[in-house]
């Protein structure tokens, strides 16, 4: 288990204010998501300072900070990959996908399974950079495909991009703006098939590509907002708890899955802790194939 502390990928809520899903990582383990994973190890990486004014040489916010963590993010799932580790990431925000990516395309390819409410897929080509100061968080999947500045999509050992659009799913947007070119499930679509069939035809999807190693990105918005508010941009429709669950598992079944990452919980929009406990749950019962497994051998 690692946790990244940060919330560099962010607007700030309100003048003068930091977004507060930094404490997400110390809330889900405050409630009890240590004990219930019983990781072999816990890395807690150190929180970066969030800076409210632009950085030189950069419009996205907090990006040349966002670099340096990203490459130590990097280090981190690295070496729990080449132990022989699942690493569960644990934001933060979106921003963390380039990490945990960038930790396992260092042996090799990597798709992703990217899940969130929204694309995440703004970038030089679909907005104006020049009007306001890019957000990681909104932009992660462009990032990750090799669209935008060098500084967040060059990488190395790795280079550009760290997952090639042809080998990202991308499940749960509720909104048609930016329509990333990567195969999609949109929070409707969800709504028709149900979970069953959208984990066939996922696991499907990763059979018919020859993707043997997968990144899981979880972006807790892709909840409906009635089931988890505490989130940055709640929304509607969404997931419930029970589908995602399941929806996790199957893909951590498949034993394709290398790692996943969990962003955008804010204890500060759940101050009584009330969701952090399903997601305790959530997240416990998406990786038993795991300990189930580790059980057996």
């Amino acid at each position: 288990m690692i946790a990244a502390p940060w919330n560099l990928g962010l607007r700030p809520p309100a003048p003068g204010c930091e977004p507060g899903t930094w404490r997400a990582p110390g809330a889900l383990l405050a409630a009890g998501l240590g004990a219930r994973l019983r990781p072999a190890r816990v890395v807690e990486l150190a929180r970066p300072p969030y800076e409210l004014e632009a950085q030189p040489a950069t419009r996205i916010r907090n990006g040349v900070t966002l670099r340096e963590h990203t490459l130590r993010l990097g280090d981190a799932v690295q070496a729990a990959l080449a132990a022989s580790r699942f690493p569960v990431v644990l934001g933060g925000d979106c921003s963390i996908l380039l990490g945990s990516l960038l930790g396992a395309r260092r042996t090799g390819r990597c798709g992703l399974v990217h899940l969130d409410g929204h694309s995440d897929f703004r970038h030089p080509g679909n907005h104006d950079a020049g009007t306001a100061l890019g957000a990681a968080a909104g932009m992660d999947l462009a990032l990750a495909t090799g669209r935008g500045e060098l500084l967040l999509t060059h990488w190395p050992q790795v280079g550009r991009p760290l997952v090639a659009d042809q080998d990202v799913i991308q499940i749960g947007d509720r909104e048609d703006r930016a329509v990333p070119p990567v195969t999609r499930f949109t929070a409707r679509q969800i709504q028709r098939i149900g979970i069953a069939e959208l984990g066939e035809r996922v696991i499907t999807f990763l059979e018919r590509r020859g993707l043997d190693r997968v990144w899981l990105h979880l972006d807790l918005d892709v909840l409906d907002e009635h089931v988890l508010p505490a989130v940055d941009s709640p929304g509607r429709p969404g997931l419930d708890f029970a589908q995602l669950a399941e929806l996790l598992s199957t893909l951590v079944r498949t034993g394709r899955a290398v790692g996943l990452d969990v962003a955008i919980h804010d204890p500060e929009r759940d101050p009584d802790g009330t969701y952090a406990a399903p997601i305790v749950d959530c997240l416990a019962s998406a990786v038993t194939p795991l300990t189930t497994v580790e059980t057996l051998t």
